[in-house]
């Protein structure tokens, strides 16, 4: 697969404003994919946060393998950051926000009641790639429909403030991705996930990946939901595809499985947590 380009004028302007707004800030809100924490991250983040306190939430917590998930908040909890795995669809978690980040600006506090100031209300930033849910997260923060949601990335075009009851003043910015994508891995996770728009990239090779990926890392998921055994010695792919697409009638003119729409059946599959709890990258691996 080729390097990807994928740097729209909008986040280009977004990335110059985020550096503008954050002497404004208090609290950086990085919101991540729990189901490839390290992939959904944007290298920019840490250059446009510098030393700003940082909560790092793990949303869609939901379709993610919960034994990785507590191994990925252990690994950002040692890098400084203040961690929660959340569901913003359901708002499992989100509770916890507002005390995280008053606990993370607790030295601001400090700083306001020495030169006898009131407190005001937090300002936080909530920065992520497009398609991780940071408008659906915001949209439960204030219990109503002030962003703009969407189930396909880019929708967040415009910057916003937003007040979270009397706590938080949240600073609402469009999903930013870096200019390309160096690692082929980091493109196929984010593709697997529907974090880049699906024309981007063949649809058979991101397919390939998760199936092959499933069938080393999570053989009994594909076993409970398709009714068929990965022979663990065999590297081919294609007779897995073809045993899905019997199973599952993606069958064209003459018998033969249809590998498109097995592919699409696959992604649509994995991506609404059908197949089950899949964390796409292990925790293990980064600490390497």
């Amino acid at each position: 697969m080729k390097t990807i380009q994928w740097y729209p004028g909008h986040m280009a302007k977004a990335r110059r404003e985020i550096k503008e707004k954050l002497k404004l800030i208090d609290v950086v809100i990085e919101l991540v994919d729990a189901r490839l924490p390290q992939s959904s991250r944007n290298p920019l983040i840490d250059e446009l946060a510098q030393q700003k306190p940082r909560l790092m939430l793990l949303n869609k917590a939901d379709l993610a393998d919960p034994a990785e998930t507590e191994r990925w908040r252990a690994f950002f909890k040692r890098t400084g950051a203040e961690v929660l795995a959340i569901n913003a669809q359901t708002g499992a978690g989100v509770k916890n926000i507002a005390p995280a980040c008053k606990t993370l600006a607790s030295a601001l506090y400090q700083k306001w009641e020495q030169k006898g100031m009131k407190p005001r209300p937090l300002r936080a930033i909530i920065l992520g790639i497009p398609n991780v849910g940071k408008s659906t997260l915001i949209n439960r923060l204030v219990n109503k429909r002030q962003a703009k949601v969407g189930d396909r990335p880019g929708v967040t075009k415009q910057q916003q403030w937003i007040k979270v009851k009397q706590e938080l003043e949240l600073l609402d910015t469009p999903g930013i991705l870096w200019p390309k994508f160096e690692d082929e891995l980091v493109g196929l996770r984010l593709a697997a996930t529907g974090a880049i728009k699906d024309e981007l990239l063949d649809y058979g090779d991101v397919a390939a990946y998760a199936l092959r990926y499933l069938a080393a890392e999570y053989p009994d998921l594909l076993e409970a939901r398709y009714g068929i055994e990965r022979n663990s010695e065999e590297d081919d792919i294609v007779p897995l595809f073809e045993a899905i697409g019997k199973k599952r009638g993606c069958i064209v003119r003459g018998g033969l499985v249809d590998f498109d729409k097995t592919a699409e059946l696959i992604l649509r599959e994995l991506r609404s947590g059908t197949i089950g709890k899949v964390t796409l990258e292990k925790a293990e691996h980064e600490a390497l």
